[in-house]
């Protein structure tokens, strides 16, 4: 598992953007309605659900750690 520091808040698709799980913000949608993504372990369905420092994401058989830059 990765940590990556951003500036808090942040929405969910543009967090899977700087994590480099998803290429472009469309993609990050399309993953996010499909309930491929989860937060905390448990599905997320909202695009725009804020992060919150420690939140575990994963997506794609990634997972990344959010950290207050």
């Amino acid at each position: 598992m990765e940590d990556l520091p951003v500036r808090l808040p942040i929405k969910l698709s543009q967090f899977l953007k700087l994590a480099n799980l998803v290429e472009t913000g469309g993609h990050a949608h399309e993953l996010i309605d499909a309930g491929e993504v989860y937060v905390n372990g448990a599905r997320e369905t909202r695009r725009s659900h804020k992060l919150e420092a420690g939140d575990v994401v994963e997506a794609g058989g990634y997972t990344v750690r959010v950290q207050q830059a």
